[in-house]
């Protein structure tokens, strides 16, 4: 009963500081998930942030930028407690906590599931729009760019390659994966769209020209996966255009065009 009161007092007084605004002190940001951790470490690092609990993990891109930051659990207690003025997320927040938020006129930006390096300049124009930041997105955007254009191809055939993650899947068509290995230079060879598995049967029997590698950096995950096999291993060897680090995969975010840049040094 007490816990309840007290949380009730907590939602009572985050109401009032919402409508009073944040004008006397400096923008208070939460992110949900680690990809919301990238977000507003790039856009707003100046805030005062709350990230999540992986911040700092491995497999996050802006893991040492994220040191001298608070971490909250994306709870609604958390929430009634930081009382944020933007909350950022990408897949983190349970429905309680942002059918709370709502209510509670605090503003939630969601980042979208982008298929494309057109979804990811959206995803950087909204996040930096709801964070004031238009300038520092406008920035991104520019870096962005820049990376994609010196990895460009010259005007010549396609050659092909196959993503494959040490889990054994593969990326086709409709994917953000697909468009990055399309804009480093190479020709997607597996024409399925969306995710799906690859077998080591069609490795061995038609190893592709070029391998993307992706989560490999990541030994404790899947080591006794498909991709890992010694087959592909070996048709691998003297194949392998780039092996992407976990960082640059899981968020569609600006650095995708980093690993674009990493896959356009491998081209044949």
């Amino acid at each position: 009963m007490n816990r309840a009161w007290g949380l009730a007092a907590a939602v009572a007084a985050m109401a009032v500081a919402v409508a009073q605004g944040a004008q006397a002190r400096p923008l208070r940001v939460m992110a949900l998930d680690q990809c919301a951790d990238q977000y507003v470490l790039a856009l707003a690092p100046d805030a005062d942030l709350a990230l999540s609990p992986r911040a700092d993990d491995p497999d996050a891109w802006l893991r040492r930028e994220a040191a001298g930051h608070r971490r909250l659990r994306p709870t609604l207690e958390a929430a009634v407690g930081f009382r944020p003025d933007v909350v950022v997320r990408y897949w983190g927040g349970e429905p309680r906590l942002l059918n709370f938020l709502q209510t509670q006129g605090v503003t939630v930006v969601t980042i979208a599931d982008a298929t494309d390096m057109d979804g990811v300049r959206a995803n950087i124009r909204t996040a930096a729009r709801e964070l004031g930041q238009v300038e520092r997105g406008a920035r991104l955007e520019r870096a962005m760019q820049a990376k994609l254009d010196r990895a460009a191809a010259p005007d010549r055939p396609r050659p092909g390659a196959v993503y494959l993650t040490s889990g054994g899947f593969t990326s086709g068509p409709g994917t953000l994966m697909d468009a990055m290995i399309r804009a480093a230079g190479f020709r997607n060879l597996t024409a399925a769209p969306g995710f799906g598995a690859i077998s080591v049967e069609r490795i061995a029997m038609e190893p592709p020209i070029r391998f993307v590698l992706g989560f490999f950096d990541q030994l404790r995950a899947d080591w006794r996966g498909p991709g890992r096999h010694p087959v592909v291993r070996s048709a691998a060897q003297g194949r392998t255009a780039a092996k992407l680090p976990a960082a640059v995969l899981t968020c569609p975010a600006w650095f995708a065009a980093d690993g674009v840049e990493m896959m356009a040094r491998g081209r044949p």
